[in-house]
């Protein structure tokens, strides 16, 4: 961003010589393109790159030297002025100098220069007016790389290869540039684009620099300035947006209020949301590239449904293994009539708490009276409950750990007992012995039924904690939630039956009943009963009356008498959300489909946290669902496989192989219009952007396919080569490109022979 007034005076300070008596020009690929005036304009919108020269000149005598060309004799040769060379390639069918920009554009960059050279037709190191060499094709220059371009040179390769874009900026397309749109560029760079397209679909094969274009660029996404390596989807993104606007026939956009389907038949609505879409928006990347998806929302309390028709340009297809996670809890027992069991399942990485305890629910065989509390566990206290159902699971770390008790489903009219455990640290000091109570292994849940008096928790805490007992204690068949007709239940309540008399005064009966003696005896456990915080406690009595409320938090203070007859390993070491072993493999992902990936993206889902949505019924924001499905395709379809992710803690890149059909994609029955018959939806790739490496770094490169020799091509920056059609499918394919196809009635899918291209 620095002045190429700062760059003479840092250019003559280091030669020593007065700035009114230097000239530097643009020396760009060892040739002059132009001088660079002392003024305020910035080295980047001089199109100066990283790296690359320039030269300095010296008047002497009245003459500007460089030093270069000497003569025999020692003499330097004068350069002699010239005027401008005329081009006979022009910019959009009209008059232009040989810099590539129009007479009516820039020409401002040229007043004062009165000398040039004979390399001023060779713009961005390419000779526009040399004969073709006999054999040569369009189509077939590569791009040089200015210094991490080449992810701008990938996405540059694939679109000048859409023939219907080749087809409109091969011819003239100045009365179609919108130069009074404030969201474009004036034209810039619609003309910097379609001079470098004509460029790289001239005779020849020598490898363009695009620097004008990445100056006019960085103007319109200022991102996309220096030398950092980017991303070519969103270079492409920008890039269509930026021709667009530049190209908008539109000059004047009238105002429209989007309105609600409100039950009006989808046809109707698409229609109208597209006639309003080109009353705005009508250019050729909406002609070649924009299709229409229906959106559908619908509030999850009052189950309002909001239908919308909104276009895209490209569609973003999340890999499936990007959208899932495994993740591990704990599943307690809030009856006591099993021991507790880890399980692991796969959800939904942006689903919700109630996605995680519906796969719960499967894996441990929940029964239909009973459901599943989650709790995120910290410190051996319960941090928080994960108890509303929308609740989103990316708030779960994989280092958290997470429990769920199984409870009846009645429970909601029950008090809530939450049971914390503290044991005894006995340490020696210099005069006396000292003891600390310190809290360990996992809290536990359960209901009471009628929590009148301390007795009654008492018998809540004896009943959950009866499957712990040693062998020595229960001697009782081993539980799983695989056990038929109630075996568990009845296990367990013969093993309580049948040890009840090594407990304290107690039983383990299940009815209370049973226990008419019970208030007269001293309780089993050392219990009291706590803050919310469990900042302080106090003991709890046979009789001492419980006040009623939702939740009741108590501590279990463990004696060696609890140590002897319970085995408290079941409560420690509760497992991660998810563990990945340092030392573990990798192992080559599962290659998935083009359609897959498809499927994942139109399926329903809910909005996350940060993108409510606003129920017109409700009144407020809601987490709304939302299902896509595609209404209308465009004539050039772009597939932008999401393989980077990012997240506050992760970032990474997915390297897995996506299995996509080079000809004959068939998209119809994904297209959800009645008139879906009408045209075609197949579709053909013809170009493709890949990256290699990871993330932060790594390389891009195309393949493209011309389309008249049938061939396929790799632009790998200025190396250009032909490739199998074998070779295209890897694992780096990252934009997929299709063109619109016809198929003969006869035609089967994979004859690439009865395929006939719309363009």
């Amino acid at each position: 961003m620095a002045s190429l007034h700062e760059l003479y005076e840092r250019v003559c300070g280091l030669k020593g010589i007065q700035p009114e008596k230097a000239q530097i020009w643009d020396y760009f690929n060892k040739q002059k393109h132009m001088v660079l005036s002392d003024s305020d304009q910035t080295l980047e919108e001089s199109s100066l790159q990283m790296d690359q020269d320039i030269l300095l000149e010296v008047q002497v005598d009245g003459f500007w030297t460089s030093g270069f060309g000497l003569e025999s004799t020692g003499n330097e040769l004068a350069l002699v002025p010239i005027e401008p060379v005329r081009s006979s390639v022009t910019i959009a069918g009209g008059p232009a100098l040989s810099n590539g920009y129009s007479t009516g554009y820039n020409s401002s960059l040229y007043q004062g220069n009165t000398l040039s050279s004979a390399f001023t037709d060779m713009e961005d190191g390419y000779d526009v007016l040399r004969p073709a060499a006999k054999g040569d094709r369009g189509g077939l220059a590569g791009l040089q790389n200015l210094g991490n371009t080449c992810f701008m040179n990938s996405a540059i390769q694939c679109l000048v290869h859409t023939p219907l874009l080749v087809e409109y900026f091969l011819r003239d397309y100045t009365n179609e540039i919108n130069r009074q749109n404030p969201l474009g560029m004036h034209g810039e760079l619609a003309l910097a684009f379609g001079d470098l397209l004509r460029k790289l679909w001239s005779s020849g094969r020598t490898a363009i620099a695009p620097r004008a274009f990445k100056g006019k660029l960085a103007r319109f996404a200022p991102q996309f300035s220096g030398y950092n390596q980017h991303d070519s989807q969103e270079l492409l993104a920008f890039l269509l947006d930026g021709l667009h606007e530049d190209l908008n026939r539109v000059k004047q956009k009238p105002y429209f209020e989007t309105k609600d389907s409100d039950g009006c038949p989808d046809e109707e609505v698409a229609d109208e949301y597209w006639r309003y879409h080109k009353a705005r928006n009508d250019s050729v990347i909406v002609d070649v590239c924009q299709g229409q998806y229906k959106s559908t929302l619908v509030c999850p309390v009052c189950n309002k449904i909001s239908i919308t028709f909104d276009p895209f340009m490209y569609l973003s297809l999340p890999l499936p293994s990007t959208l899932t996670r495994t993740m591990t809890a704990t599943v307690f027992y809030g009856d006591g009539i099993g021991l507790p069991m880890p399980y692991t399942v796969t959800v939904l990485k942006h689903g919700c708490s109630r996605d995680l305890s519906q796969a719960l629910g499967i894996a441990c065989c929940l029964g239909s009276h009973e459901c599943l509390l989650l709790a995120e566990v910290y410190e051996h206290k319960i941090f928080k409950y994960l108890d509303t159902p929308l609740e989103p699971l990316t708030s779960i770390k994989d280092d958290d750990h997470i429990v769920a008790y199984r409870l009846p489903r009645k429970g909601a009219e029950l008090t809530r007992l939450e049971i914390c455990h503290r044991y005894q640290e006995k340490c020696m000091t210099d005069n006396f012995k000292a003891s600390e109570r310190k809290l360990f292994l996992t809290p536990l849940v359960t209901y009471l039924e009628d929590p009148q008096t301390g007795a009654g928790i008492d018998l809540a805490v004896s009943r959950i904690l009866s499957p712990l007992r040693k062998k020595a204690f229960f001697t009782s068949p081993s539980i799983s939630c695989g056990m038929e007709n109630g075996s568990a239940s009845e296990a367990v309540e013969e093993s309580m039956d049948s040890c009840s008399t090594l407990l304290e005064p107690e039983s383990y009966s299940k009815d209370n009943t049973e226990q008419p003696e019970m208030s007269s005896r001293d309780l089993s456990f050392q219990l009291c009963i706590a803050d919310d915080k469990f900042l302080s406690c106090r003991p709890i009595a046979k009789d001492l009356p419980i006040k009623p409320g939702r939740l009741v938090k108590v501590m279990l203070d463990w004696t060696d008498k609890e140590h002897e007859l319970f085995d408290s390993s079941y409560l420690k070491d509760l497992p991660e959300v998810h563990k990945t072993g340092l030392t573990v493999k990798k192992t080559r992902q599962e290659a998935i489909s083009l359609f897959s990936c498809l499927d994942t993206f139109l399926r329903e889902e809910p909005l996350g946290p940060d993108d409510m949505w606003y129920c017109p019924r409700c009144k407020e924001h809601r987490q709304a669902t939302k299902k896509l499905d595609l209404w209308r395709l465009p004539e050039t379809l772009v597939f932008h496989l999401k393989r980077f992710s990012y997240s506050r803690w992760l970032k990474n890149k997915l390297d897995t192989f996506v299995n996509f059909p080079i000809h004959n994609l068939d998209l119809s029955k994904y297209v959800k219009s009645k008139e879906a018959c009408a045209g075609s939806h197949v579709y053909e790739l013809y170009a493709i952007s890949n990256h290699y490496g990871g993330l932060g770094g790594g390389h891009y490169s195309a393949y493209a396919k011309l389309i008249d020799d049938n061939r396929w091509y790799h632009f790998d920056d200025a190396h250009v080569s032909p490739v199998s059609e074998a070779e295209i499918k890897t694992s780096a394919a990252y934009v997929l490109f299709y063109r619109r196809v016809k198929v003969q009635p006869n035609a089967a899918v994979g004859e690439p022979s009865q395929i006939h291209g719309t363009s």
